[in-house]
C-alpha cells in the first residue's frame, strides 16, 4: 500500500459457513498508493519498504486494485459504507460538525443494526462522523459497544496536538485569555473520547490512541467469543489523517519521516487485530481493509501521494485532484480481504468495486435479508472475494464530495474502463490553488485502461467517443430517475452549541478524565474530572 486516506477495519465471524462466524473491517482515513512491500508514503518520493512481517500479511491477502469509496470525504464515505447506499439516497452528503444536531437519517437502516438483529455482537471503535447528538450516536444506531472519537480528531484540540500543517496548539489550560485563535485549527473544544455514551477523557491523549485501540478491539472480540456470538467489529482508525500521531520516528536513514512512521504503526496495529483474530478461530474471520478517501492535499508531506492516480488534467488546471474530488486520487482506495479458506490469498484482482458493497455482501454471508422499501448502489461480490469471478460493477457513481458541484449529486461516473465527467474541479492544493468548477456537455470521457493518470480525454469527434457516448448517457439518465424514484432520506445539517460533546463546561476547553476509567489507568497525566454523557 502507499498513499493518504483513512483506514477502515471491518471484522466479521460469518456464522452460516462451516469456516466462519465472525466478521471485522478496519479502515483508515487517506491512504498510501504502491506495490506489494513498497509503499509510496512521502511527499519527497521515499519508497517505504515494508519486508518481513509486513510483506507476509499482505501476501495472505486478496489486494483489489480497482475499490473505490463511495464519497471522497469523511461523512458521506461511512455513511455509504454502513447503508451501502448512496448520499443522494441516505441523505449524508458533506460532514457533519462538532455543533451538529444531526447525522445518519434515523430511518436509513445501518449494516450493523441488520446483523445484530441476526444474532451478531456488534462493536463499533474509532471515528464515527455520522452523529453524535442523541438518537444519532452509534450506541442507538446498532453497536452494542462504542470506544472512540465521535467525528475526526482534527476537530478539537488536544495536549499532543500531533504533526499537522498549519500546526495547531494545544488545548489552553485555565482562563478565557488562554485561548487562541488559529486558522484552521479547533481550538475551543477539547477533542473527546468516549466509551458508550460517557466521555472519558478531554482532551484524548493522541500518543496512545493507536494502542488503545488495539487493546479495545482485543477485549471486544475476546467479549464475543466468550458469548458465543460472532460478532461484527467496524474498525475506524484515525490513520492516516492528520494531525498525524507521534510514533517513535525510523532512523533518518530510512527516508521514511513522519507519515512513514505513522504508516507504520498502522500496520503494526492491523497486525496485531488480525492476530488476536486468528487466535479466537483462524479460518472463523473475515478482515476487509479498505480506506474512505484519497489524500488531503492542502496538508502536503503530510497527506502522502497519490501514486499513478494523479489527475493530471485537472492538475494542470489547478487545484488537488485528490479528496474531495471525483477524480481517481479522490476515491480509488487500496483494498485488502483475509478469510483464510475462503477468500485467496496471493491474489490481485481487478474487478470493479467499492465500500458500498460491504453492505450487502456482508448481509449475504451472514444470511440475513436486506432492509426493504429502498434500493442499493453496492453488489454482493461474494463470487468475486472467493475468487469465483473477476466481475463487479459495470457502473459506478462518483458523487461530488466539495471540489465542485453540489455536494453529494452524481456528475461523474465509470462505465467499465470509460469514465465520463459531467463536472470537473478541483480541491485545495498543497500551495493554496484550487481548480474552479467546470461543467461539460458533451462529458468529458476518459479511457482509464491506457490512461490511468486522467491526463487526455478522447477527442469528441473520435470513433471511440461517438461510439461509447450513447452507453454512457444511457446508464447515466438511469442512475439518475432510479435515485429519483427511490426512498431517499434527507439528514439534518443543523447545527446547536448545545450538541458540542464537553464533559466539563466549567472548564476553557471542557477538560475532564473519568476517575477509575481505563483511559485514567493508560494516561495518569489527564485530569480527572465528571463525566458527561453524550446524548
Amino acid at each position: 500500500m502507499g498513499r493518504a486516506a483513512r483506514a477502515r477495519y471491518l471484522g466479521v465471524q460469518v456464522r452460516p459457513f462451516p469456516l466462519g462466524r465472525r466478521a471485522s473491517s478496519p479502515a483508515p482515513d487517506p491512504h498510501p498508493w504502491g506495490r506489494r512491500g513498497h509503499v509510496q508514503g512521502s511527499r519527497d518520493g521515499a519508497a517505504l519498504d515494508h519486508s518481513g512481517a509486513c510483506e507476509r500479511r499482505v501476501l495472505s491477502f486478496s489486494r483489489f486494485v480497482d475499490f473505490h469509496s463511495a464519497a471522497s470525504t469523511c461523512s458521506p464515505s461511512r455513511a455509504s459504507l454502513l447503508t451501502g447506499r448512496l448520499g443522494a439516497r441516505n441523505g449524508v452528503t458533506h460532514n457533519f460538525a462538532v455543533t451538529s444536531v444531526g447525522g445518519l437519517p434515523l430511518n436509513e437502516t445501518t449494516l450493523a443494526e441488520v446483523l445484530r438483529g441476526a444474532g451478531y455482537s456488534t462493536g463499533a471503535i474509532g471515528k464515527w462522523h455520522l452523529g453524535h447528538h442523541g438518537p444519532h450516536h452509534p450506541s442507538f444506531r446498532g453497536f452494542d459497544y462504542y470506544f472512540g472519537i465521535p467525528y475526526s480528531h482534527d476537530m478539537g484540540c488536544t495536549d499532543t496536538p500531533g504533526y499537522n500543517l498549519p500546526p495547531c496548539p494545544p488545548c489552553p489550560r485555565r482562563g478565557v485569555a488562554a485561548r487562541v485563535a488559529r486558522k484552521d485549527c479547533y481550538t475551543e473544544i477539547a477533542l473527546p473520547l468516549l466509551e458508550n455514551v460517557t466521555i472519558i477523557q478531554q482532551p484524548v491523549n493522541l500518543s496512545s490512541l493507536a494502542a488503545r485501540y488495539v487493546e479495545e478491539a482485543a477485549r471486544f472480540i475476546q467479549r464475543a467469543s466468550d458469548s458465543g456470538h460472532p460478532f461484527f467489529l467496524y474498525l475506524a482508525l484515525a490513520h492516516m489523517h492528520v494531525p498525524l500521531g507521534v510514533p517513535p520516528l525510523p532512523p533518518p536513514a530510512s527516508g521514511r519521516g513522519i507519515y512513514g512512521a505513522s504508516l507504520s504503526e498502522m500496520d503494526a496495529l492491523v497486525g496485531r487485530i488480525k492476530q488476536v483474530a486468528d487466535s479466537h478461530g483462524k479460518g472463523d474471520t473475515l478482515l476487509w481493509f479498505a480506506g474512505d478517501n484519497g489524500p488531503w492535499a492542502q496538508k502536503c508531506e503530510l497527506a502522502g501521494r497519490l501514486g499513478p492516480f494523479v489527475g493530471a488534467w485537472q492538475r494542470w488546471r489547478g487545484g488537488s485532484s485528490a479528496k474531495k474530488t471525483t477524480w481517481e486520487g479522490g476515491h480509488r482506495v487500496p483494498a485488502l480481504v483475509y478469510w483464510p479458506g475462503r477468500v485467496p490469498a496471493k491474489r490481485t484482482s481487478h474487478a470493479l468495486l467499492s465500500t458500498l458493497d460491504i453492505f450487502p455482501t456482508l448481509v449475504a454471508l451472514a444470511g440475513a435479508e436486506l432492509p426493504p422499501n429502498r434500493r442499493f448502489d453496492g453488489l454482493d461480490v461474494s463470487p468475486v472475494l472467493f475468487g469465483w469471478s473477476d466481475v463487479g460493477h459495470k457502473v459506478l457513481l462518483h458523487p461530488n464530495s466539495g471540489a465542485a458541484g453540489k455536494d453529494g449529486e452524481i456528475e461523474t461516473l465509470r462505465l467499465a474502463q470509460y469514465k465520463a465527467f459531467y463536472t470537473t474541479g478541483g480541491a485545495m492544493a498543497c500551495d493554496g490553488s484550487i481548480g474552479p468548477a467546470e461543467h461539460h456537455q458533451p462529458p468529458l470521457i476518459f479511457n482509464l485502461a491506457r490512461d490511468i493518470q486522467e491526463q487526455e480525454p478522447l477527442d469528441v469527434a473520435s470513433r471511440e467517443y461517438q461510439a461509447v457516448l450513447p452507453a454512457i448517457s444511457r446508464a447515466y439518465a438511469q442512475a439518475l430517475e432510479d435515485i429519483a424514484t427511490d426512498n431517499v432520506s434527507v439528514a439534518d445539517y443543523s447545527k446547536d452549541p448545545a450538541a458540542t460533546p464537553c464533559c466539563n463546561a466549567r472548564h476553557v476547553a471542557c477538560r475532564c478524565q473519568a476517575p477509575g476509567s481505563h483511559a485514567a489507568v493508560l494516561d495518569r497525566r489527564t485530569e480527572r474530572r465528571a463525566t458527561r454523557l453524550c446524548l
